[in-house]
């Protein structure tokens, strides 16, 4: 993943992470994909997560773990990633105030070495977001002239300056940020490696 929210949480939760960088097209794989069968979200994010993985293993040749993560939100039915603009964030807020959604996030991990994969693991989880419905038009238009909501799913987030609008997260508040640490501890315990190892020296 090169997100730098999840750069920033593996490095907050004791780690060191190394970024490769994948190529997948996400529109065209998740088109692909719900053309044989319709995706659920929890599935959607799961399918690009491993995708991000799977490729940047292909790519790079790794050895070691490889984590591949995904994030997409839910909203009054529809599933919505970056909004990549300021017209289509202040559109969504506008549409988010004083509503409840849903923030799912794909985990995929591969040990791998020298990128011939060993095992894998892979598990998404979600977690619920309350919007304040008090928010001002003027503050709502500062925030998205920031250009903080451009390039996180849901045109949001929960640990900068969009905190101030969110009213409760129902959940694993690490997942709204892109990656939930419980779960990767999880995962790569399943795949046979002592998490506290991770922990860069």
């Amino acid at each position: 993943s090169a997100s730098p929210a999840r750069q920033a949480l593996l490095r907050r939760a004791g780690m060191n992470p190394e970024i490769l960088i994948h190529s997948v097209d996400e529109e065209a794989l998740v088109a692909q994909r719900a053309s044989v069968a319709p995706l659920t979200p929890a599935e959607t994010v799961q399918v690009l997560a491993e995708a991000k993985a799977l490729d940047a293993c292909s790519t790079h040749l790794p050895t070691g773990l490889v984590l591949g993560g995904d994030s997409m939100f839910e909203i009054n039915g529809s599933l919505v990633g970056k909004p990549l603009t300021i017209e289509n964030a202040r559109a969504r807020w506008k549409t988010m105030q004083g509503q409840t959604g849903v923030l799912h996030s794909g985990h995929f991990l591969v040990r791998v070495e020298r990128g011939v994969i060993h095992s894998t693991a892979g598990e998404a989880t979600s977690s619920s977001v309350s919007f304040s419905g008090d928010i001002s038009p003027d503050d709502l238009e500062a925030y998205v002239q920031s250009g903080e909501p451009l390039n996180v799913a849901g045109a949001f987030t929960i640990d900068a300056k969009g905190a101030a609008f969110i009213d409760s997260v129902a959940g694993d508040p690490h997942t709204v940020e892109g990656l939930s640490i419980v779960t990767f501890r999880r995962l790569v315990e399943r795949l046979g490696v002592r998490y506290t190892d991770l922990w860069a020296q």
